[in-house]
C-alpha cells in the first residue's frame, strides 16, 4: 500500500488581488524534494514588500496560479533530495528563496539556495537575512560599486533592506545618511550604523541633507520608494553620482537632463538577475559580517501565518517600517 503523504498549513493565492486572495489552507500537501533540492520546517519567514507587488498581479514576473508566497525563510532541514552533501537533516538554514513559497510549515529549496544559520542568530532574525542583506550588498557593491570614503543616502532605513544596507556601508567605511517616517525610525537607524538621520515627512528634508552634504551632494542614493523620490533624488546626487532603485510601486516622471549636468546614473536592482558568482558573494560577505558582529538583523512586526493579510496591508500601509516583518510558524 502506498505511504500516506503529510499535510501541512500553508498559504496558497489563487487570483491576484488585495491582501484578502492570501488564503490559508491546512491540507496542503507537504513537498518533496528532488535532486539537489532540500525541504526545510520552516520556524520563520520573512515578509517583503515584492511579495505584495507579485499578490496584486503588478510585478513583471508573476507566478502561474495557484502559489504560495515567501522566499526569505529561517529553519531546520528535514530532508535531502539526490546529490545534496552541504546539508542533512537537522542543520539549522536560512534562505535566499524557495522554490514552492516560505508562507508554510515546510518549503521545498535549491541547495545552492541554501546557507547555514550562525548559532548566535534565531530564527526570527535568519529569516531577516536574505532578502534585505542580500539586496543591500548587491545594491551597494556589486551594481553601486561604492568605495570608503564616499557619502550613501538610504532612502526608507528603518526598513529590511534599509538597516541592512546601513549596517553594511557603515562597517566598510562610507558617511551614511539614512531617512525614516517617525521618531523612533530614525532613532533606529542611527543605532544602526546611520551617522546622521532625516525625518522624510519634514517638507524641508532635502534642503537639510543638501545642508550636510554641501554643495558637492551624495555619491550614492539607495532608493527604497523610486515613483515618489527619484527626482528629487537626481538633485541630491554628486557628479557621477549614482541611484540604486530597490523598490517602486509606480511610475514618475523625470528631466533627464539631470543626469546628464552631473552624468549621474539611475540603476535597478533586482536579485533575480544575480549570477551564482554574485550570490556566493553575497553570502561570503554577509556570513562574515555576521561572525564578526557587525550585521545584526533586525526584526519588527511578528505574526502568526494566519494573520498574513493583515501583514501584507501592514508593510504597505504603516506610518514607518521597523526592521524585517516576519511570519512565525
Amino acid at each position: 500500500m502506498a505511504a500516506t503523504r503529510r499535510v501541512m498549513r500553508a498559504v496558497r493565492v489563487f487570483e491576484f488581488g488585495g491582501p484578502e486572495v492570501l488564503k490559508l489552507q491546512l491540507d496542503v500537501l507537504v513537498p518533496v524534494p528532488k535532486e539537489n533540492q532540500v525541504l526545510i520546517k520552516v520556524h520563520a519567514c520573512g515578509v517583503n514588500p515584492v511579495e505584495t507587488y507579485i499578490r496584486s498581479g503588478t510585478y513583471a514576473r508573476k507566478p502561474p496560479l495557484p502559489y504560495t508566497p515567501g522566499s526569505d525563510v529561517a529553519g531546520v532541514i528535514e530532508s535531502v533530495g539526490e546529490h545534496v552533501t552541504a546539508f542533512k537533516k537537522g542543520d539549522r538554514v536560512f534562505t535566499l528563496e524557495t522554490l514552492s513559497g516560505g508562507y508554510a510549515e515546510y518549503a521545498v529549496a535549491a541547495a545552492n539556495r541554501v546557507f547555514p544559520l550562525p548559532d548566535k542568530l534565531d530564527f526570527r532574525q535568519g529569516a531577516a537575512i536574505g532578502v534585505p542583506y542580500f539586496t543591500a550588498y548587491r545594491a551597494l557593491f556589486q551594481k553601486g560599486c561604492a568605495k570608503a570614503g564616499e557619502s550613501v543616502l538610504v532612502h526608507g532605513a528603518s526598513g529590511g533592506v534599509g538597516l541592512a544596507t546601513c549596517q553594511i556601508a557603515r562597517a566598510c567605511g562610507l558617511k551614511v545618511l539614512g531617512t525614516a517616517g517617525t521618531e523612533e525610525g530614525m532613532n533606529m537607524i542611527l543605532r544602526n550604523g546611520a551617522h546622521q538621520a532625516f525625518n522624510h515627512r519634514d517638507p524641508n528634508y532635502t534642503e537639510r541633507i543638501k545642508a550636510c552634504t554641501g554643495p558637492g551632494g551624495v555619491d550614492i542614493i539607495i532608493e527604497m520608494l523610486s515613483n515618489v523620490n527619484l527626482d528629487a533624488d537626481l538633485q541630491l546626487l554628486s557628479c557621477a553620482g549614482r541611484v540604486m532603485v530597490v523598490g517602486c510601486r509606480g511610475r514618475i516622471e523625470i528631466n533627464p537632463r539631470d543626469t546628464m549636468s552631473k552624468e549621474s546614473s539611475i540603476i535597478g536592482v533586482s536579485l533575480f538577475l544575480a549570477t551564482e558568482e554574485d550570490r556566493r558573494e553575497c553570502a561570503t560577505a554577509v556570513h562574515d559580517g555576521i561572525e564578526a558582529g557587525w550585521l545584526k538583523p533586525v526584526v519588527g512586526l511578528e505574526y502568526p501565518l494566519e494573520k498574513v493579510a493583515k501583514a501584507h496591508e501592514d508593510i504597505i500601509c504603516s506610518s514607518g517600517a521597523r526592521g524585517k516583518m516576519v511570519l512565525l510558524l
